[in-house]
């Protein structure tokens, strides 16, 4: 004679499926972790997010912000903080697929100095026909701000293009010959004539060629939505398409384009946010 063991009752399968759920391990939640010198216009804050099983993807002031692979398994977002960005709470949107998480950036108001200068006045009225150009480079200028590569070209922590310190704060209120015109949206190295200017990281470079206000100029695409500018160069030793390595020279200190003599200026985009460059050099430079 068989003896057949009666069907566990539904509920009672249940409460077995619970238990063993229960001793699995919790799926890990995602965990953002902020770092910058602080949160104001002009500022990059860092991003590391932890726990995502695919790339994730940022949304914060407008842009849509890539994450690239971080250390531990972590993911890492670059965000900038643009110059003319108000004080005021700003959601930072993180999706990973499955899984999503924001961060509250705080951004805190911040006073920026003027200065006056005295520059040839062709660059501060223009003629017809140099307005022309002047709008013609701005355009150009700005569809290289968005051919940066998805994926980081550097390698390693940034160095300064020049030993030099900067001499000109970011975001300076500038008043050439008696008229306000744009801040500041670099930083400037009292270098002197002649001195090797020297790639931060590795790149590509998308621009060298002679503009109207800013004279021999380079631009340097690191990936990832962050581009190094040089401006008032007085040679330049790349040309558009070349690849560069941390510390190559692509050019050298001049005093062409809108200058009151020889300098370097460097101008920072960080997906799409003008930057001050010393705030890229305390986070992710050698100093």
């Amino acid at each position: 004679m068989r003896w057949w063991a009666p069907a566990a009752p539904v509920w009672v399968l249940s409460a077995v499926i619970a238990a063993a759920a229960a001793r699995l391990p919790a799926a890990a939640a995602l965990t953002v972790t902020a770092k910058s010198r602080a949160v104001a216009p002009g500022e990059i804050v860092v991003l590391t997010i932890a726990g995502a099983s695919t790339a994730p993807r940022a949304r914060v002031f407008g842009r849509e912000l890539r994450a690239f692979p971080g250390e531990g398994g972590a993911w890492t977002v670059l965000v900038g903080i643009d110059l003319d960005v108000k004080p005021g709470k700003y959601t930072v949107a993180i999706d990973a697929g499955a899984d999503k998480v924001s961060h509250v950036l705080e951004v805190a108001a911040k006073q920026f100095r003027t200065r006056t200068l005295k520059v040839d006045e062709a660059f501060v009225n223009p003629s017809a026909a140099s307005q022309l150009r002047i709008a013609d480079e701005a355009k150009l200028i700005a569809a290289i701000w968005e051919e940066s590569a998805k994926v980081p070209l550097w390698n390693g922590p940034f160095i300064r293009p020049v030993s030099e310190p900067a001499n000109s704060a970011f975001g300076t209120r500038s008043v050439f010959n008696g008229q306000p015109r744009s801040a500041h949206g670099g930083a400037d190295f009292l270098s002197p004539a002649g001195t090797p200017v020297k790639s931060p990281n590795g790149g590509k470079v998308l621009l060298a060629r002679e503009l109207y206000y800013s004279g021999n100029t380079v631009i340097v695409d690191h990936g990832m939505g962050v581009l190094s500018f040089f401006g008032h160069l007085s040679a330049m030793t790349v040309s558009r398409g070349d690849r560069v390595e941390t510390g190559q020279v692509v050019g050298r200190v001049g005093a062409t384009g809108r200058v009151t003599g020889p300098h370097l200026h460097w101008t920072l985009r960080v997906s799409g946010a003008r930057v001050d460059p010393l705030a890229l050099l305390a986070l992710l430079g050698r100093e």
